[in-house]
């Protein structure tokens, strides 16, 4: 696990709780720092402080989404911050979990554990079930409630990246990155047509809008 913290205090309170549920760590103290041990020995998991010297938290998470090696490696931000506009933009770079300061430590390695959990549940498994919902990765095919439902390739994209993790929250610029790469002439209403089409195809209730946010998935029979 890399945590990213400039102030030591804090970094040494995450340390220890992190130890202590037997996670081998490494510190960063500044943005910078990140990114170089994240490119020199990749973590299973990065804990992310937003306020930070060089580079601050969220210009890493720039770095980290931009960069294949690590599209989907779990972060969990950590700031002192907890105004609105803070936390949309962290889920909006792809931030997978978000804790404001100050926080228990019993929640930290609740939301630390979760993230792990997520990411050893196989990097690529073959099929995806949600409730009533199962893609088969491997042939493509999506069935719902016991039928098969025809999928474009950009809506079986967005369906498979959400119900890789349901109830996850995504923006809609993570979601456009996930369907374009870094095409910045696609427009983002792109996702609202997807999300459209699959309510039409599934049920209206099974892709979820989280206003001011993005999209989750919702697990139904």
């Amino acid at each position: 696990m890399l945590i990213a913290e400039d102030d030591p205090r804090q970094a040494e309170l995450v340390r220890r709780y992190a130890a202590a549920a037997g996670h081998e760590t490494f510190v960063a103290p500044n943005g910078h720092a990140a990114v170089e041990r994240l490119r020199a020995d990749p973590p299973d998991l990065l804990v992310l402080d937003v306020m930070m010297p060089v580079l601050d938290g969220l210009d890493v998470l720039r770095i980290v989404r931009a960069d294949d090696a690590h599209w989907s490696l779990p972060v969990l931000v950590l700031t002192a911050r907890s105004q609105e506009h803070d936390l949309l933009d962290g889920f909006e770079l792809g931030a997978d979990d978000y804790l404001t300061k100050p926080y228990s430590p019993r929640e930290l390695m609740a939301r630390v554990g979760a993230l792990l959990r997520r990411g050893a549940r196989g990097t690529e498994p073959e099929r995806l079930v949600a409730g009533a919902l199962t893609i088969d990765l491997g042939s493509r095919e999506v069935v719902f409630r016991g039928a098969t439902v025809e999928c474009t390739p950009g809506e079986f994209t967005l369906l498979a990246l959400l119900a890789g993790a349901p109830g996850r929250v995504y923006a809609r610029g993570q979601i456009l990155r996930h369907l374009h790469g870094t095409d910045q002439w696609v427009s983002p209403r792109t996702v609202d047509v997807h999300v459209a089409n699959l309510r039409k195809k599934l049920a209206p209730e099974l892709v979820a809008t989280v206003y001011g946010v993005g999209y989750r998935l919702a697990v139904i029979g």
